[in-house]
This record gives C-alpha cells, sequence and structure tokens, in this order.
C-alpha cells in the first residue's frame, strides 16, 4: 500500500472518477457516447474503441485539474497502455490519480431481494496481478432489491469475504453494496446496510483498510457515521442512475461523502466532439462534481 496514495484518497479534496464499465455494461456506454454496436464486429474491438473513450478522457486537460483523487479501471483498462505506460502508472506519474480495479464478475441471480456477486475463485490471482500493475485498491460491486435482512446480511458477508483477500495482498477495498434508487423501501433497506457495514467494519483490525461505495442516501447524512470507522479510508457515492445534476445536488446535502461517478461523469460525452468541445463539456462535469463533493 503506497502510503501517499493513502493519504490523498483519506484526507485529498476530489472525487474518484469510475471508468470501469466492462463486457455487459460497455455497448451501452459507447452508446451514450455516440457510437453504435455497428462500429464493432467483435469483443476485441468494442474494448478497443472504450479504451480509445477512456484514453481521451483521462488524456483531457481538465483529468489532471487535482480535482480528481482516483479512478476505478476495468481489467483490460489496467492491461492496456496509455501514453506507452501502463494505465495506472499513468494516471499516478502524469495525473496524480489514484488507480483502482474493479474486480467483480458481474451480479448472480436475484434471491432474497439481493443479487451478490458471483463467484471468483481466481479472485487471489488478480489481486496478485493488480500487485503488478501497481494498483492500490480494489471495486467490488453487489445489488440491494429491497429491505430483506437476510439478503442484506448475505450481501454484506460476501463483500467483507472478498475485502479481507484483497486486505491480504496490501489492497484497499472499495466496498460497494448498492441499493437500487427506484425500489419503494430503499429507507429501510439503508437502514439495515449500514448497521451490517458498522458491525463488519468494527471487528477489522486499525490497519485493516476499506472504503465504502453506496447509493445516495434517502436521508442527508445518513452515512456520516461511517466516515469516522477506524478501518474507513473514505465514503464515496455512485450517481445509480440519477442525472448529473440531480446526484451533485443530493451529494451536496451529504458532507463528508464525496462522488465516484460513471455514468455520471461522462454524461453528454460524444466520439463526435472535436477536442474543444470535449474537453470544455468533461471540464464541466469535473467542476460540478467536485464541488459537490467538497461541500
Amino acid at each position: 500500500m503506497n502510503a501517499t496514495q493513502l493519504e490523498q484518497m483519506h484526507s485529498g479534496k476530489g472525487f474518484i472518477a469510475a471508468l470501469d464499465q466492462s463486457g455487459g455494461s460497455t455497448p451501452k456506454a459507447l452508446k451514450l457516447y455516440g457510437i453504435d454496436e455497428s462500429a464493432w464486429k467483435n469483443e476485441e474491438e468494442m474494448f478497443d474503441l472504450v479504451h480509445e473513450m477512456r484514453t481521451r478522457i483521462i488524456n483531457s486537460p481538465a483529468f489532471a485539474s487535482g480535482k480528481i483523487l482516483g479512478a476505478i479501471l476495468f481489467r483490460q483498462t489496467m492491461e492496456r497502455k496509455i501514453g506507452g505506460m501502463p494505465t495506472a502508472d499513468y494516471l499516478w506519474e502524469k495525473k496524480h490519480v489514484v488507480p483502482f480495479l474493479k474486480v467483480d464478475l458481474g451480479l448472480d441471480v436475484e434471491k432474497d431481494g439481493v443479487r451478490l456477486m458471483k463467484p471468483f475463485p481466481g479472485l487471489d490471482e488478480l489481486c496478485k496481478e493488480a500487485n503488478t500493475y501497481h494498483i492500490f485498491g480494489t471495486k467490488e460491486r453487489s445489488v440491494i432489491l429491497a429491505a430483506n435482512k437476510e439478503g442484506i446480511r448475505k450481501v454484506v458477508d460476501q463483500q467483507f469475504e472478498w475485502a479481507k483477500i484483497m486486505i491480504k495482498n496490501h489492497l484497499v477495498p472499495i466496498i460497494e453494496p448498492e441499493v437500487d434508487i427506484h425500489i419503494s423501501d430503499k429507507k429501510e433497506a439503508e437502514a439495515m446496510l449500514k448497521e451490517e457495514l458498522k458491525e463488519h467494519a468494527l471487528k477489522l483490525g486499525k490497519d485493516e483498510k476499506v472504503m465504502f461505495k453506496l447509493s445516495l442516501p434517502s436521508v442527508d447524512g445518513f452515512y456520516g457515521e461511517l466516515e469516522h470507522l477506524p478501518c474507513v479510508v473514505r465514503v464515496v457515492a455512485l450517481s445509480g442512475g440519477y442525472s448529473q445534476k440531480d446526484a451533485d445536488e443530493i451529494l451536496a446535502r451529504n458532507p463528508g461523502v464525496i462522488a465516484s461517478f460513471s455514468r455520471a461523469l461522462s454524461e453528454g460525452l460524444t466520439a463526435q466532439m472535436n477536442e474543444k468541445e470535449f474537453d470544455a463539456k468533461i471540464a464541466k462535469s469535473i467542476n460540478d462534481i467536485y464541488e459537490a463533493s467538497v461541500k
């Protein structure tokens, strides 16, 4: 674990850029970017296109503004290069942005009102590979679809089981149990989730560090107490389907929580924009998300 990166993630002003769309979400991300599925013939060409999109975002001058603390990468992005350098090294050495890696393989089928992460027997090996690429931390996502206590307990149990594998490999895990923003009992699900997270977090040692990535809460300031747990480096928020404007407004009402937006960050960017248009649009997005994160 890099001590300078740890301090930046714990105390720095800014937010995390989520650039980790994987196989299932890549076509949608490219379509929003103005590239239709007819533009590629196979998965390799699709990932070439999404790497070009991510490279364009990272190379934008606004990405080196000091307002972005970290960036979450997809495995293929980690294994590729930008400017002749491995992506994670480029992020840190050229942009001073801490690199994270999405490690889950997607979601299992719904049961007990939740979708756990798919089993991943190769997780330890991926963590070791991440170390060779100088990755600081990981991110793993599951989804909560109902205020089902048993299901939420299973989500958090699995998240912390995985987190211990990351910690053993000197990585800082971002635990992401996303509560679907559209469910009718979202507020109740969030209350159950917070209690489970607290219970598990208090069992970690002082040197076992984690981060939480959570849906923007129904009650302003609801996750504030999680920030002060000894093991917690930072609490970050996902946009979860809100527009960037709405996500920024809700985030600004949750002091201490910073953004980790994906779709909301790239909202409005298209492949057809010239460099001036593209850089102006992403600069505005970065500035707006930053302002909401530091309030």
